[in-house]
């Protein structure tokens, strides 16, 4: 999975602990670790004996773990005879990955016989849990009844995910995309200001065919729009979003409708903007689409049927943004985007007026480090209210941050 719209720079100073059990999985949470290091997260690691089996210590340290605890009694725990408590006085999440049935199940009856079990029974934050095993041992029906035990209690579940394990069954059992685990870590440490509310985004390009294999668009990559939901979902909202053609994923939180043309936007976000308290249109939506040929578009037109030059006329396509904004009922929060080359300041208030926004991102496109397939936005910001801000250039993750931020002064 493309993991840059869940690279938020935003969690600076604080910590996680990361419990490794003995899994064929267990070389994943290498990678987890990798993740949560580079978003600036502290993490602690605990690694069971059976764990160690399968990875070393060293690799942890090495990739940037504060501590690694291996057993309740070590040598090096002599500077810290409390390391079963640690976790939970400095973490503010306790992270699983993988989770075998054996710690689960010590987990649901409060059974504290080695390192990582006794920090579990101890700690009171958020519990993300990553399960991997045998789709057998998964099944039990011992398994499921201590798994209902914990989601029952408040510990986030992750996976596992349906494919072939080592042994060779296949089946319910494969630890989850690590970027799904990593993308729960977030949520659990992020403000639950959201809460509560349901957020529609639509995002990415639109395409209009005008021949069977031919069609107009443009180089939006959905980047912004995906950073803005994921950073609603991790702040505790229901998130829909509306996805033009883009390659990217989204965590299994958010609900997703793919769509192609604009057209198709427009129905699938106004059958959602009703039961929405507010909606983030990003979405590069083509203003025309083709007019249909004499010989409709279900074949590819060639150069060898053209007499003279090629034709192609355009048609308008819905203004989703406008739709939406005539049917806001009070109470609902409406935010649009502006891609602009030209006058964007001017551009973006008449916009903001027009379309009865309540708060617009303007960007200029065509210039370095900002707008169209950039990991960056530069944008002016308009509310209602008349408040006016502009951002230096910017990660688009902190750039969605941000615009959930401006929401209290609306």
């Amino acid at each position: 999975m493309n993991t840059a719209h869940l690279r938020f720079p935003c969690f600076l100073g604080r910590r996680v602990h990361l419990g490794v059990t003995g899994s064929v999985a267990a070389y994943k949470s290498l990678e987890l670790l990798r993740l949560l290091v580079d978003a600036h997260i502290s993490v602690g690691v605990t690694l069971t004996p059976s764990a160690q089996r399968f990875v070393g210590a060293e690799s942890f340290r090495a990739l940037g773990a504060e501590t690694v605890d291996t057993a309740m009694f070590t040598d090096h725990q002599a500077d810290d005879p409390f390391a079963h408590l640690t976790p939970g006085r400095s973490a503010k999440a306790l992270v699983i990955a993988p989770a075998t049935a054996n710690i689960i199940a010590k987990m649901a009856h409060g059974i504290a016989d080695d390192m990582l079990s006794t920090q579990a029974l101890a700690f009171r934050g958020p519990v993300v849990i990553a399960p991997a095993m045998n789709p057998a041992m998964w099944s039990a029906p011992a398994t499921k009844a201590n798994w209902r035990t914990l989601l029952e209690r408040g510990a986030v579940g992750v996976g596992p995910a349906p494919g072939p394990v080592a042994c060779g069954d296949t089946g319910e059992g494969r630890l989850a995309p690590v970027e799904d685990i990593f993308a729960q870590v977030l949520r659990a440490l992020s403000p639950k200001d959201l809460a509560g509310k349901t957020v529609l985004v639509t995002l990415g390009p639109t395409r209009e065919a005008w021949d069977a294999v031919r069609f107009l668009s443009n180089p939006s990559s959905g980047l912004m729009g995906a950073c803005l939901a994921v950073s609603a979902w991790m702040r505790g909202a229901e998130v829909h979003v509306v996805a033009g053609p883009t390659a990217l994923e989204f965590p299994p939180g958010v609900s997703v409708t793919r769509v192609t043309t604009a057209r198709e936007m427009l129905a699938a976000a106004t059958e959602l903007w009703p039961a929405a308290d507010m909606a983030c249109c990003t979405a590069a939506v083509c203003d025309f689409r083709p007019l249909p040929p004499a010989t409709g578009t279900e074949r590819k037109l060639k150069k060898r049927d053209l007499d003279g030059e090629l034709v192609i006329r355009l048609e308008p396509n819905p203004d989703i943004l406008r739709t939406l904004g005539e049917s806001k009922r009070e109470g609902q929060i409406l935010i649009g985007f502006a891609a602009e080359t030209d006058d964007l300041l001017a551009q973006a208030r008449l916009k903001l007026a027009e379309k009865r926004l309540d708060l617009i991102v303007a960007n200029r496109v065509g210039v370095p480090g900002s707008g169209f397939d950039s990991s960056t936005n530069t944008v002016t910001v308009l509310d209602r209210t008349g408040r006016v801000e502009q951002w230096p250039e910017l990660p688009k993750t902190e750039v969605a941050w941000r615009i959930w931020d401006l929401l209290q002064h609306l």
